[in-house]
């Protein structure tokens, strides 16, 4: 499997596919090398929340998962079998996309799909062992003997990333829970499945959630335990969790009958020191873990990805500079860190070690969370479509949307007046946003030259002034206002710069890259 690429991407998870369709769709030459010998079959996360759907629609790779997945209502808590509260999703109505409860391997299985629409396969059992990089590329050695040389190198292979350990990346960290057990298991009579469920008890926690599946009795279980040195078996850890039913659930009818998934895990929070060493990048697990509770590792791994993806792409065009690649630790590792620091205190006070952390959960943290006010934040928080990069290298001030602000979704006109969405034209397009279809015109010359053939133009009656807002592909704005020089000016000090002017007077939003594959 020798050959070259512009890019090569380490690890089909959903971060690795994701980044590899967005750099496919914006015309780079991309491979995706695996270690595995093939897809995963089994669950592992199981919610992509709003902003992970957000991206997945850009990327066109959205498909069916609405169809496929149920909507996440919330979970019901209790202690010695007593309701405490629903914690509920409430979901932001003014948002065009929702939480969706589904397995990974699903979206997976839908990003693999578009990948290969965009004449890209991912090459299973080709897991990197060595590499090396030069001032030009990287040199990639597989465990099967092959040689790949690319430009870049992008490690989401995961929390053990090899890719890390090669590019000599620091992944500090802490351990916050010593053990859980983890069963995807098909029972019968645990609670009704309008929602998830979970008991506080002295020994521990135990969780049980509905997962999707065609038999309508597949459930996650999950419980901390002590940490005995033990290694258990598939069965151990089912025969343990369901001895927890009765005990720290008070269920004493559910009949366990059989496991599709096992696993036994430690919580830890760790955060890579950089995300990038030369010609090497990290993306997802590879450069961030920490507590699955929230939901929150698929999503940020995502949102990754799509903020490499289009800056990596004008890099490897050469309309950007390697200046630009800085912006995205910059951006994206403080992201993590948020993200950190939330699933941790989250999860020490849902474990809540010690009598005096279960009585402030037990009648304190359960009142506040049972306050409608608490669950819409909760919501949107674990939504990330709050996430601003506006304190980072491509922010700024201003009035709301500030630069480095998600630009929320609408419904717009584009090129010819056809009816379409913000989300839909972006990525890996960006989008030059205002209130009448003429304003793009003065604003031609300088993204032209800037970003030849990558910029749609759309319109939104409900926008005032003058002002025009050029957005991201990832959906962030860039920057607003009415001087082009002044853009030509921000895109310069972000690391964009002006190619050959082109003989075309084409307006933005009709001059398309002609090799970019189209969206389907």
């Amino acid at each position: 499997m020798n050959g070259t690429a512009e890019v090569v991407v380490a690890g089909a998870g959903p971060t690795g596919l994701a980044l590899a369709c967005g750099l496919a769709a914006a015309g780079t030459r991309v491979r995706v090398l695996d270690r595995a010998a093939g897809p995963a079959t089994t669950s592992r996360a199981n919610i992509l929340h709003a902003r992970g759907a957000e991206v997945l629609a850009r990327l066109d790779a959205l498909a069916d998962l609405r169809e496929r997945a149920v909507a996440p209502v919330g979970i019901r808590m209790h202690v010695k079998g007593r309701h405490l509260t629903t914690m509920t999703f409430a979901p932001d109505e003014r948002e065009t996309v929702q939480a969706l409860f589904v397995s990974q391997a699903v979206v997976e299985q839908r990003l693999r799909a578009r990948l290969g629409a965009l004449g890209v396969e991912v090459e299973w059992g080709h897991g990197v062992e060595h590499l090396g990089q030069d001032a030009d590329g990287v040199t990639v050695r597989t465990a099967g003997g092959g040689a790949v040389r690319a430009s870049w190198l992008a490690g989401c292979d995961g929390a053990h990333s090899r890719v890390r350990e090669l590019a000599g990346i620091d992944f500090p960290g802490t351990p916050v829970v010593e053990r859980f057990l983890l069963a995807d298991v098909h029972a019968d009579d645990i609670a009704d499945r309008e929602h998830s469920a979970g008991w506080y008890h002295r020994d521990g926690i135990l969780m049980a959630m509905p997962m999707p599946d065609a038999s309508g009795n597949l459930w996650r279980l999950m419980a901390n335990v002590p940490d005995d040195g033990r290694t258990l078996t598939a069965d151990e850890i089912v025969r343990a969790l369901a001895g927890m039913l009765p005990v720290r659930a008070g269920i004493t009818g559910a009949r366990v009958r059989d496991a599709v998934w096992t696993s036994v895990f430690r919580i830890h929070r760790r955060l890579a020191a950089d995300y990038r060493a030369g010609r090497v990048l990290l993306a997802g697990d590879a450069a961030h873990i920490h507590s699955p509770f929230g939901g929150q590792g698929m999503n940020t791994g995502i949102g990754d990805a799509e903020n490499l993806a289009w800056k990596l792409a004008l890099v490897v065009r050469g309309d950007a500079g390697g200046e630009l690649l800085d912006t995205y630790t910059a951006e994206r590792r403080p992201a993590a860190a948020e993200v950190l620091r939330r699933t941790t205190t989250s999860t020490r006070a849902l474990v809540a070690e010690g009598a005096v952390a279960r009585l402030l959960r037990d009648h304190v943290v359960v009142r506040i969370l049972n306050l409608p006010a608490a669950q819409r934040q909760a919501t949107r928080t674990a939504s990330q479509l709050g996430l601003t990069y506006r304190r980072g290298p491509l922010g700024g001030r201003g009035r709301s949307p500030r630069p480095g602000d998600r630009v929320r979704d609408r419904a717009v006109l584009l090129a010819g007046g056809v009816p379409g969405s913000l989300t839909g034209a972006l990525g890996p397009d960006w989008v030059l946003l205002s209130g009448d279809a003429g304003a793009p015109e003065r604003f031609h010359d300088v993204l032209r030259d800037a970003l030849p053939g990558a910029v749609a133009t759309a319109t939104d009656s409900a926008h005032d002034g003058d002002e025009v807002l050029l957005v991201r592909p990832d959906g962030h704005l860039l920057w607003r206002g009415t001087d082009p020089a002044r853009l030509a000016r921000r895109l310069a000090t972000a690391g964009i710069r002006p190619g050959p002017p082109r003989p075309s007077s084409t307006p933005p939003g009709t001059d398309r890259a002609t090799a970019r594959p189209p969206r389907s």
